[in-house]
């Protein structure tokens, strides 16, 4: 029998980080940024996760290296944050201990691409536990939703219900919003709790504790006021005594 002898870092280091595919749309480099904004601050103390935007992954069936899947975002879960000094060329299974993303994005633009047969079926060989099409400007001309989010059962994808919807694998709900990011004004995908809230960005985060920083600040004013007031009343009472001969330390 022959022996297909196992990659390693050699090979790793020869592959492309990504597919050189240019994106037709901004909002492709926008939101799995987003994305990973929130997730960065939400998962700050783990190291044991990646999430990556554009990034080839690489896998062999049959001993072949397989043409690479480059997703909008995907998030990989069991895998170091970052490996020794370096940082990710690409994604290699074999250098990460064969486990798939959990998560994959993919966000249709006006060029297709497959999300709806050729990727599905590529992602589902992989073993990609949820798969996520965000498909804001052309599901009419494609037949489908904006949204939608497909879970791995029994090797074959199968279309879920509910926004946000909760990921009790990764403890993490996903849908859509309207806000603002980077001063732009738009429908966006954010993280969410179990509870369907959603978690703040960096940008209102930051604008949360300035307000708050603010508020605080007026209150200390007041009540520093509000002190100095009373010391005013306190000493104009003690001289008013002292006036009928009274002597306020002694009361």
């Amino acid at each position: 029998m022959l022996e297909i002898r196992k990659p390693g870092y050699a090979e790793y280091l020869n592959l492309p980080s990504s597919d050189d595919e240019p994106v037709d749309h901004e909002i492709q480099n926008l939101l799995p940024n987003l994305l990973l904004s929130i997730l960065a601050w939400l998962w700050s103390d783990r190291a044991d996760w990646t999430w990556n935007v554009d990034m080839g992954i690489f896998y062999y069936r049959n001993g072949q290296l397989q043409p690479a899947l480059c997703p909008d975002g995907f998030l990989s879960v069991g895998v170091p944050r970052q490996r020794g000094d370096q940082l990710r060329l690409s994604y290699a299974m074999w250098m990460e201990d064969e486990i798939p993303p959990i998560f994959v994005l993919e966000i249709v633009s006006k060029t297709k691409g497959g999300e709806y047969d050729q990727k599905l079926l590529r992602y589902a060989d992989l073993g990609v536990l949820y798969y996520c099409i965000y498909n804001p400007d052309h599901y009419q001309r494609d037949r489908h939703d904006p949204f939608e989010i497909y879970k791995l059962i029994d090797g074959v994808y199968q279309r879920q219900s509910g926004e946000p919807f909760w990921m009790p694998e990764l403890e993490l709900g996903i849908g859509r919003q309207f806000g603002s990011f980077q001063a732009i004004d738009r429908e966006w995908l954010y993280w969410f709790n179990e509870a369907g809230d959603r978690y703040l960005t960096p940008e209102e985060r930051s604008a949360l504790f300035q307000s708050q920083a603010k508020t605080l600040a007026v209150e200390t004013q007041a009540l520093e006021e509000q002190a100095q007031t009373a010391k005013q009343r306190a000493d104009r009472l003690a001289a008013k005594l002292r006036e009928l001969g009274l002597n306020p330390d002694d009361l």
